[in-house]
């Protein structure tokens, strides 16, 4: 990772995504939701690495009925922080810290939401993450397709986005299986369709993916991308 990207005071990254991606929040929220209650998962404590301005803890917690669950975000960035902080309440916590430096810091479940992407040694990044929590959940980019490689998109997303790795389906799971944890469940998140501010162009494209999606999804995600995958690992 390049730290100073994300660590200095109105960082570069701030500047290129100013909103730090709040207006993705309610989106990537209902599929952790989804993937929850898929697997019957009942948490009494969640964390978040990499949290962001933390708007996806919000959000989720409106959808878990359960009031009692507390939850926690953690973010290195102090721009995030500070976006994060103004979101706080009785039940959500937002730090400026690296959890995975807290040796006694456990979860039941931990949300890593397009983070590990933008980090240097991402394989221990992952084996660390896996250590806070019984149940982890990773949603992760799939920007390795043909699409991208014909656009020569992968160089604009580590300008725009620091992206600095890139995966598809497989290799992806394969990465979270490298680092020893079990794969309970997984499924593609429509993110090209499912996050605003799209334009023309990509709802015209969206009719093809949607078309191609149902009939061959692996192959359709292969070929002109417009999802991510959602994990869950114990």
């Amino acid at each position: 990772m390049q730290k100073e990207l994300y660590t200095s005071k109105n960082s570069d990254y701030l500047k290129n995504n100013n909103t730090w991606h709040v207006e993705d929040s309610p989106w990537k929220a209902e599929q952790v939701f989804k993937i929850i209650r898929r697997n019957t998962i009942e948490p009494k404590k969640v964390v978040e690495i990499g949290c962001g301005a933390g708007e996806i803890l919000v959000q989720l917690q409106n959808l878990i009925k359960d009031k009692s669950v507390s939850f926690e975000g953690y973010d290195i960035s102090p721009d995030a922080y500070e976006l994060s902080k103004q979101r706080a309440n009785e039940k959500i916590k937002f730090y400026k810290e690296d959890l995975l430096a807290k040796e006694n810091a456990f979860f039941d479940l931990c949300l890593v939401m397009d983070v590990f992407e933008h980090v240097d040694n991402y394989i221990d990044f992952i084996k660390q993450c896996s250590k806070k929590a019984t149940y982890k959940i990773y949603h992760i980019p799939l920007e390795l397709h043909a699409s991208a490689l014909l656009r020569n998109k992968l160089i604009e997303s580590r300008r725009s986005v620091g992206h600095i790795h890139f995966f598809t389906k497989d290799t992806a799971l394969a990465t979270l299986s490298d680092t020893g944890q079990a794969i309970l469940d997984y499924f593609y998140t429509p993110i090209s369709s499912g996050i605003p501010k799209k334009s023309i162009k990509t709802k015209v494209a969206n009719l093809f993916r949607k078309v191609l999606f149902k009939v061959q999804p692996d192959f359709s995600v292969r070929l002109i991308g417009g999802y991510s995958l959602i994990v869950l690992t114990q």
